[in-house]
């Protein structure tokens, strides 16, 4: 459940763009992580997670940069760049061995498993489901930017099956992966 939480910057982005534009939608996101990391701060037995800091890096970056090029970005030229930086942060968590899903499944797993082959395995598998859904996100991001003739219903579609896709498998394979019990 917290490593869907993680992802409700991106939500408050989609709601507050739409209600606010592009600016405001941006600072919002950059606030509602940052919101996210004093979360994990002052919990006890919690700590920042690697996508949290990245994401209110990427909201924040890209809202001092919204400021300083004004309203200039599409709405499909932000969500390009969104994605395309969120995609990057997943991707580099598991270029430095640690995938992005292995913090938050620590929270909710003994201590005496973190470092097994198969917990390790497990999240960078998820972690890597993870980055294709967000691979999905950047193709569809790419089309509407580019070929804005086309109909968006289909790039629309792609991103929400590609998201409920990856939430599903992050409940799936866990379980999925459990040695069957011998009885």
């Amino acid at each position: 459940m917290n490593l869907l939480l993680a992802f409700a910057p991106f939500i408050v982005f989609v709601v507050a763009e739409r209600m606010f534009g592009i600016p405001i939608g941006l600072a919002a996101a950059a606030l509602s992580s940052a919101a996210l990391l004093v979360r994990d701060l002052l919990a006890p037995g919690r700590s920042p997670k690697l996508l949290e800091i990245g994401t209110c890096l990427l909201f924040g970056g890209l809202f001092l940069l919204a400021l300083v090029m004004g309203e200039q970005w599409s709405i499909a030229d932000v969500r390009l760049r969104v994605d395309a930086g969120l995609l990057s942060i997943v991707l580099l968590t598991m270029v430095f061995q640690r995938p992005f899903s292995l913090q938050y499944a620590r929270e909710s797993v003994e201590r005496q498993h973190w470092d097994s082959p198969e917990f390790l395995r497990t999240n960078y598998v998820i972690s890597a489901a993870w980055a294709a859904a967000f691979g999905v996100l950047v193709l569809a991001d790419v089309v509407m930017a580019f070929a804005p003739a086309l109909p968006r219903a289909g790039s629309v579609l792609a991103t929400a099956m590609a998201l409920a896709a990856a939430a599903w498998f992050t409940g799936w394979y866990p379980e999925h992966r459990r040695p069957l019990k011998q009885t």
